[in-house]
């Protein structure tokens, strides 16, 4: 322990005594690894976890100042085996962030074509609107950056162009692809009937069953945006970065299916001017300096 707070010394010693370019990297690069770690713990039982460590170094160095052997020896035992415990309780956080990085990105979801793009926002807005009248359960995926092929993988291939019918059909109760999840990448519907994992949050309402559940979960490992119909009263609900918002209409839902298909993607001079103008913004700043 004693080493330990000499090193933490040491190390503050260094930066505010003889800073140089690549100290100050350094404390750049593990302060946003810092903030990394707990954005990914925010709003978990993992963050009580690491809060509760935390707790163990500080009284660690309480114990060593007052000269409290036996209390200082087990925590010793603890904090010196740090990076095995955290690797132990943070298993579940640690495999998401290795999926994130290790996933590919997916292909531009942006559509060439605008008349292609408000098809597809209108298609999946009245497919959604009919199931919801009906009280028919529905779970649409829609991939972003982070790829879905291990989700992809448990369900049935389809690889179709977004349509309406299709997306009513396989919805349709006692059909063999009505019970899962539709995966949907850019313009195509890839897979139907596919198996996502349960939302690790404690705090959902019991109004809340399994669909939502599903659709929660996909969102809290992923950046993919989920909608979903509820069975028991035709609710439509977005789930995006483990959030749930509840009573989408039509409007709610063409918002959102807008701001997947409809994002203005900047050409090649439209992004040179940007750079320009940033630059010739710059410039006038320092001159006025």
């Amino acid at each position: 322990m004693n080493r330990f707070a000499d090193q933490f010394s040491a190390f503050f010693w260094n930066v505010f005594n003889r800073p140089q370019l690549k100290d100050w990297l350094d404390i750049l690069i593990v302060a946003f690894l810092i903030y990394q770690l707990f954005m990914l713990t925010r709003e978990t039982r993992a963050s009580q976890v690491l809060k509760g460590f935390g707790m163990l170094i500080v009284v660690s160095w309480i114990s060593s100042f007052l000269g409290l052997v036996a209390l200082n020896w087990l925590l010793l035992g603890i904090v010196n085996n740090g990076s095995l415990v955290l690797l132990i309780l943070f298993q579940p956080e640690l495999r998401r962030a290795l999926e994130r990085i290790g996933r590919g990105a997916k292909v531009d979801r942006f559509l060439d074509s605008a008349d292609e793009s408000t098809r597809i926002i209108t298609e999946v807005t009245q497919s959604l609107m009919s199931l919801s009248r009906r009280r028919i359960g529905a779970l649409l995926v829609f991939e972003q950056k982070t790829g879905l092929k291990d989700y992809i993988d448990t369900g049935t291939t389809i690889d179709s162009l977004i349509s309406g019918p299709l997306i009513i059909n396989i919805f349709e109760p006692n059909t063999p692809l009505h019970d899962g999840a539709v995966i949907i990448r850019g313009d195509r519907i890839l897979a139907a009937a596919c198996v996502l994992g349960l939302s690790e949050q404690s705090n959902l309402s019991r109004d809340l069953g399994t669909r939502h559940r599903a659709g929660l979960g996909v969102t809290e490992s992923t950046d993919a945006i989920v909608l979903i119909v509820s069975e028991e009263t035709g609710i439509i609900s977005m789930a995006q970065g483990g959030k749930l918002t509840r009573h989408l209409d039509a409007d709610g839902i063409s918002r959102v299916l807008s701001g997947l298909y409809k994002q203005e993607k900047m050409s090649l001079n439209q992004v040179i001017e940007y750079v320009r103008s940033k630059y010739e913004e710059w410039r006038s700043r320092k001159h006025d300096q």
